[in-house]
């Protein structure tokens, strides 16, 4: 591979040697440039623009220096494999239901008293998060902080962001904590000279405990007060969801058209902005299967709508708006009078047989009790499974047999002509459907269920078997007995013998656009060591800021790699910095690790936007935020952790 020549400059009054620009790279840089604005802009998966960079390194090998087997190496790397095992092991302990348990516990003591509250949320998030993935952790506390504002009459966006934020700061406290702190110790060892190994366990754990109390003063203080109660509390669903006007029901007439039509046949007509989602019938209830029910007369049709589509069916349809007779009584009333009126008209009007033998797989539908049905938030955790893909309202109400209300994206929420909106992770739905249905959402990885006051079933039996083996793992890896790959690997199968997880659970567990990503840009590193890029863009910050001390300097490769962060993939911003950060520590006879954990730290702390961490996504739509909130709770947070983290790391490690 080609190496530039250099040619002398002066820095800080000393000579510096500065590698020259090459056509490699030329080649390497628009590269990267081509891939950062994949991952800001993500018209594709970030996971496939990551594999589609390692393709491109591999066809540029001239270029690049990176080799076919280098290219995939990412695959077998340490810190992948170590990944995907921290998911596994994560989800045995989720399945025991231990913090289920611990935060019933915690809402117990907090009542409403919203500073309990708000210091039980990140004292459930933090700590856990440097040992358990964060990810699950946020997503079993999402449903439990809506059950609680709900009971404290309180508002759940006052909680949901420091639930997030203090589950990233938590990840700093040890190696497994998050993804982008394994791939910075698998980097650093490659790349940072004779005398750099892998971080210990426990290698910044001091300098995590500073950044995980400063921000918990932070949120419990000034964040506080900077956190908008965006969701206004409400025991009811279809009021915060604003539904309640689009909601009604409806009386087919004998003399209707849609008699005999199947309610999928309404659904298809794009001009008619109406679902149905309920059908009274005889007193009894049809939900389960309803796209196959025919309409017969005499049925109450439980329908979404707007006020002039409503108007046109009424009109066009032969249907009486059934709250026309009966709005003179009470709900409890109103209630016992729909099913007598439907029980009436079933027993006046006769049937076809012919429409009984194509209603027969509708009649199999029926449930016993109106009271089986329930509305539910759902909310769409980010990923693969829905990231550049067609998946639109029409096809969640299809695969999960679901009748979706309404959809929350941030502070909007979409109430008309939605079949064709296409979702996107973060998205919250709210969903009106069976119990049995729930249940059934409630297996879903990729959907967190919350708002219905129910708690997953759990086995606590393997609640002390499942912290031992992730204890057992912990403790290999900081007495150095096994590498942490190892370790974690036989963590795995100790999970599966001892039945706390089943191997089918184990794959499910793994969020492979993670890992897929991961794979993907370790080999950017390779490239950019290769091609001398690292190199360049770390002398060239130096001759930048060469009046700067490393101290300054030091901040402002915390503060650029938090910026970027904020923009792409945090496993993106640590392979891309971490090379420029050791050069540039270098240049200037500063401590490379150093440098090195500021990027690692600036990595898993991205609070300014809901795009720039996963955790910032899964409660982007259950908050009902705006994408300015981020900014305006998260930049001074950021800049706070500007001045802390580099302070903390000259103390700790020296510059």
């Amino acid at each position: 591979m080609a190496v530039s020549s250099g040619y002398a400059a002066t820095v800080g009054g000393g000579p510096l040697l500065t590698a020259a620009l090459t056509v490699d790279m030329l080649v390497v840089f628009g590269v990267i440039a081509a891939a950062l604005l994949l991952f800001v802009a993500q018209p594709i998966p970030i996971d496939t623009t990551a594999i589609a960079l390692m393709v491109a390194l591999i066809l540029l090998e001239p270029w690049t220096g990176v080799a076919p087997a280098d290219g995939v190496s990412g695959f077998s790397n340490p810190a992948t494999v170590t990944v995907l095992a921290m998911f596994v092991l994560s989800e045995g302990v989720r399945q025991t239901g231990a913090i289920q348990i611990l935060t019933r516990k915690v809402s117990a003591y907090t009542g409403d008293d919203e500073t309990k509250q708000l210091l039980a949320v990140v004292g459930l998030s933090g700590p856990p998060a440097g040992f358990v993935n964060n990810t699950p952790i946020v997503a079993v506390l999402i449903p439990a902080i809506h059950d609680l504002a709900k009971k404290a009459n309180t508002s759940p966006s006052t909680l949901l962001m420091p639930l997030s934020f203090a589950a990233m700061m938590g990840g700093t406290l040890t190696l497994i904590g998050t993804s982008s702190n394994l791939l910075a110790s698998d980097v650093w060892a490659r790349q940072g000279g004779p005398g750099a190994e892998p971080f210990g366990m426990f290698e910044f754990t001091q300098l995590g405990i500073v950044v995980l109390a400063v921000g918990v003063v932070y949120l419990l203080t000034v964040g506080r007060y900077l956190t908008p109660a965006r969701i206004e509390p409400s025991s009811d669903l279809g009021e915060e969801f604003g539904v309640s006007e689009y909601l009604t029901d409806v009386v087919v007439r004998e003399e209707s058209p849609l008699i005999g039509t199947p309610v999928r046949a309404i659904r298809r007509d794009d001009e008619l902005d109406l679902d149905v989602f309920q059908i009274v019938r005889n007193g009894r209830t049809i939900t389960r299967g309803i796209r196959d029910a025919r309409i017969r007369a005499g049925d109450i049709l439980a329908v979404r709508t707007d006020e002039e589509t409503l108007q046109r069916v009424l009109a066009e349809e032969s249907l009486d708006l059934l709250p026309e007779v009966i709005d003179e009584f009470d709900e409890e009333e109103s209630e016992r009078i729909k099913r007598a009126v439907v029980s009436e008209l079933d027993a006046t009007t006769p049937t076809p047989e012919s429409d009984r033998e194509a209603d027969a797989s509708a009649d199999d539908a029926e449930e016993p009790a109106a009271g089986e049905q329930a509305f539910a938030e759902v909310a769409l955790l980010p990923g693969s499974w829905l990231s550049g893909r067609t998946f639109r309202v029409t096809d969640f109400q299809r695969r999960h047999d679901v009748t979706v209300l309404a959809v929350r994206r941030g502070n909007d929420v979409i109430r008309q002509r939605m079949r064709d909106l296409r979702l996107r992770g973060g998205d919250t739905l709210l969903v009106r459907t069976t119990e049995s249905t729930l249940a059934e959402l409630r297996a879903d990885r990729s959907l967190i269920v919350s708002g219905d006051g129910h708690w997953e079933s759990f086995d606590r039996r393997k609640i002390p078997v499942a912290l031992g083996i992730v204890g057992s793992v912990v403790g290999l890896a900081a007495f150095d007995l096994v590498p942490i790959m190892v370790g974690a690997l036989a963590g795995i199968v100790a999970m599966i013998v001892t039945g706390c997880l089943r191997p089918a659970d184990a794959y499910e567990a793994v969020s492979w656009d993670v890992i897929f990503l991961l794979a993907g840009v370790i080999p950017l590193g390779i490239a950019m060591e290769e091609s001398g890029a690292a190199a360049f863009l770390g002398e060239r910050i130096v001759g930048l800021g060469g009046l700067l001390s490393p101290l300054i300097l030091l901040g402002a490769f915390y503060l650029f790699t938090a910026l970027l962060t904020n923009l792409i993939s945090n496993n993106a911003s640590v392979v891309l910095m971490i090379p420029v950060a050791i050069d540039a520590a270098t240049a200037v006879g500063a401590n490379p690790f150093s440098f090195v954990l500021a990027v690692t730290f600036a990595a898993s702390t991205a609070f300014m936007t809901p795009v720039g961490y996963q955790t910032n996504l899964m409660v982007y739509g259950p908050g009902g935020y705006r994408f300015s909130d981020f900014v305006r709770v998260g930049l001074p947070l950021q800049l706070l952790l500007t001045v802390v983290t580099p302070l903390g790391i000259a103390f700790f490690w020296g510059v």
